[in-house]
């Protein structure tokens, strides 16, 4: 493992981005920061981070012969690494939230972005960037369910050693899309999903709200939902969420 360390910069996934294409740097290189000035979530989002409080980071990961058709087992793969980190600091119930957010019950603590660099129908190399909430105590009221391993545990985490185990963690479920173990990553994943084969109410971003559950996560990434009729819908991000959330 790599660790490049940086006190300030726009986005670690640009720089780890920049450095990759510019050089041949191995996988699992590390880019960890103390302050980002435009840390980026899913769709263009913002993730606000106070300075050196949380664990501002990007990782680049390259796995040989990585169809793109099978890019979401990465996400799974990475969700299940951050996961399984943070459960060892923690005892209360954890999920991951589709597609790869991390909550504790019902609250948001680490965020995951995936950008992958193409090469035909093959993966060259992936840019993992998380943010996860650590030592910071309090978030910002435009912000909703959100917390920090702080203040569920009450006291002051190691940040360095709770990076070095979220990346030997991913590079553990990573050998499960290197060996083709799918079904079993797949399995893993679906088991660790917040509200997954639980009847919800759910948000369409057209206002729409309905009861359903979760069943699958299609191939491409979808999230599946049984309607009450039992007909099967499937949805895309940003095309629905939890109502209550």
């Amino acid at each position: 493992m790599n660790i490049i360390k940086l006190n300030a910069i726009d986005s670690t996934n640009s720089y780890l981005k920049e450095l990759a294409i510019n050089n041949e740097i191995s996988s699992y290189t590390v880019v960890v920061a103390k302050h980002q000035t435009a840390g980026r979530g899913q769709m263009g989002t913002v993730w606000l981070s106070e300075d050196d409080k949380n664990l501002t980071f990007s990782i680049l990961i390259k796995i040989s012969n990585f169809k793109v058709s099978h890019q979401f087992y990465l996400s799974m793969a990475v969700s299940l690494g951050v996961l399984k980190a943070v459960k060892t600091k923690v005892t209360m119930p954890m999920f991951i939230k589709w597609p790869n957010d991390i909550l504790a019950e019902k609250d948001k603590v680490a965020g995951i972005l995936i950008e992958n660099m193409l090469s035909g129908t093959a993966i060259k190399q992936s840019i993992i960037g998380i943010g996860l909430n650590v030592n910071q105590k309090q978030f910002s009221v435009t912000l909703k369910n959100v917390t920090s391993l702080m203040n569920i545990t009450g006291e002051t985490i190691d940040k360095e050693q709770l990076l070095e185990t979220i990346v030997n963690n991913i590079q553990y479920y990573v050998e499960f899309i290197e060996q083709n173990e799918f079904y079993k990553l797949k399995e893993l994943y679906l088991n660790s999903l917040y509200k997954y084969k639980i009847p919800s109410m759910f948000e369409e971003n057209n206002g729409a709200i309905f009861l359903g559950k979760i069943i699958d996560i299609s191939k491409e990434g979808k999230l599946v939902i049984e309607l009450e009729n039992e007909t099967i819908r499937k949805f895309n991000l940003k095309e629905i969420k939890f109502a209550n959330r």
